[in-house]
């Protein structure tokens, strides 16, 4: 047996060392006999993870005898080769980044899907496009090279989009500020924000509403985990929808000051946005999670977004995609009022 040292920055806290066992990192400390799992974001500590915080502040996750560390994304990080190398438990993902595995015969598995709505949105100055995506045929868009791999195709498909039109989008708002032709893509969550305290209200157009599919905030681990520790995967499971619970339909004040320690650009009036626009969307207790609870995912999901991928050119067909997910963890109509 080995033992590993905690960053001691992180969210979760851990306290003394953790001795290895079973599972490759899924450990039970001797101290305090709380198995330890390591999550993954694919960005900086913000509200879109709060449900996670918020089981890490108010001790949910130790009443279900775990000890969680978050571990921050960026635009510069890879974190499917942290998942496949064992170097953490689960990740952050999506429905169309985990398609991808299954494209690559890689080991991945979703166990629950936080977000039922895509959080993507395109973003125009007023009276541009005329308010709708068809109308932004032709103009210039800024789009990211992840975007361009899954919902741009989808874009090109059903609005007649083109290549000549997108623009590369490095994540700064200075080419759309600049240009008042010029349209970009952003999280309904943050960027809106960000461009009015800039002076502009912009136009949003959520993906989601028009037809793309996609789960957001999947959580995703190694097949073996699921197979291995099973009961470790479901006390995870219940104790992040009860996080997330919490977070959307109580107080967040505990998860929020988690946050703001770890990212000290989150300011208050941001993380309200953030929240406000979450519960506004019902991106989290929307759609399915309204009847099966938070978390929710389904087969008829998983396989009718692969078959518009297909049908739009992002993906092949003949994929083995029911491998992607199980659903033996959720849909238990948990974080329901």
């Amino acid at each position: 047996m080995t033992t590993r040292a905690v960053p001691r920055r992180t969210a979760g806290l851990l306290l003394g060392s953790a001795v290895a066992g079973g599972f490759g990192a899924v450990r039970r400390s001797r101290a305090q006999t709380l198995d330890t799992l390591v999550y993954q974001t694919a960005w900086r500590a913000q509200p879109q993870q709060g449900g996670i915080y918020q089981a890490i502040a108010t001790g949910l996750y130790r009443q279900h005898g775990l000890e969680v560390e978050v571990r921050h994304g960026g635009p510069q990080l890879d974190i499917n080769t942290l998942l496949l190398t064992g170097r953490v438990e689960f990740i952050e993902g999506n429905l169309f980044g985990a398609l991808n595995y299954a494209r690559e015969n890689l080991p991945g598995i979703a166990v629950a899907a936080i977000f039922q709505k895509d959080e993507r949105v395109l973003l125009s100055h007023p009276g541009v496009g005329n308010d709708s995506l068809a109308a932004l045929k032709g103009k210039p868009i800024l789009i990211s090279t992840a975007g361009r791999q899954s919902f741009w195709q989808w874009l090109k498909a059903k609005y007649g989009y083109t290549d000549e039109q997108a623009r590369p989008y490095t994540f700064s708002l200075a080419p759309f500020l600049a240009d008042k032709n010029m349209s970009m893509q952003g999280f309904v969550t943050v960027e809106p924000y960000v461009l009015r305290a800039a002076g502009i209200d912009p136009v949003m157009q959520l993906l989601a509403d028009h037809g793309f599919d996609n789960y957001q905030g999947l959580m995703m681990c190694l097949p073996r985990l699921v197979t291995e520790k099973a009961d470790v995967v479901q006390r995870f499971v219940d104790a992040t929808i009860k996080g997330w619970a919490s977070y959307l339909g109580g107080d967040p004040a505990p998860g929020n000051a988690l946050i703001r320690r770890d990212n000290p650009d989150m300011t208050d009036d941001k993380i309200a946005y953030a929240i406000a626009t979450m519960r506004a969307y019902k991106l989290a207790d929307g759609g399915d999670a309204a009847r099966l609870g938070l978390g929710a995912m389904t087969a008829e999901r998983w396989r009718s977004f692969y078959r518009e991928m297909v049908a739009v050119g992002a993906l092949p067909d003949g994929l083995a995609i029911d491998r992607l997910f199980t659903l033996q963890f959720v849909n238990k109509r948990m974080g329901m009022p």
